[in-house]
């Protein structure tokens, strides 16, 4: 099913809103690494965002995952106020790990081998 015009409006608001929360709270930069949202989906009723994040050299992006989950209630509070003119309901926050770019790495490796092994032959 494609993503109505609102859903989408809604989901860029909250996207450069998140991102700005989670500079001011110091989640961007966690572990040496860098988090950053790479795309925000809105369910039709506009009552959950899913939130995926994207982890560049965070060593553990499962712990870097949990601490964010547990500052859920502050960064929840923070979006409430930087949106309360714009949403007249906060959807319900989901965060999860997008791992693309790990696929995407693994491709790339896949890739080179076989390329390798062409001109082993």
């Amino acid at each position: 099913m494609e993503e109505s015009k609102r859903q989408k409006q809604v989901a860029a608001l909250l996207n450069e809103e998140i991102n700005g929360i989670f500079q001011k709270l110091g989640l961007s930069m966690m572990d040496g690494g860098m988090v950053s949202i790479s795309g925000v989906k809105v369910t039709p009723d506009l009552l959950e965002a899913r939130f995926y994040l994207s982890f560049f050299q965070v060593t553990d992006a499962d712990a870097a995952l949990k601490r964010i989950e547990e500052r859920h209630h502050e960064i929840k509070k923070e979006l409430a106020a930087a949106v309360r003119h714009q949403l007249r309901n906060m959807p319900v926050l989901k965060f999860y790990a997008d791992d693309t770019l790990d696929h995407v790495f693994r491709m790339e490796e896949l890739f080179k081998k076989i390329n390798e092994d062409r001109k082993g032959n």
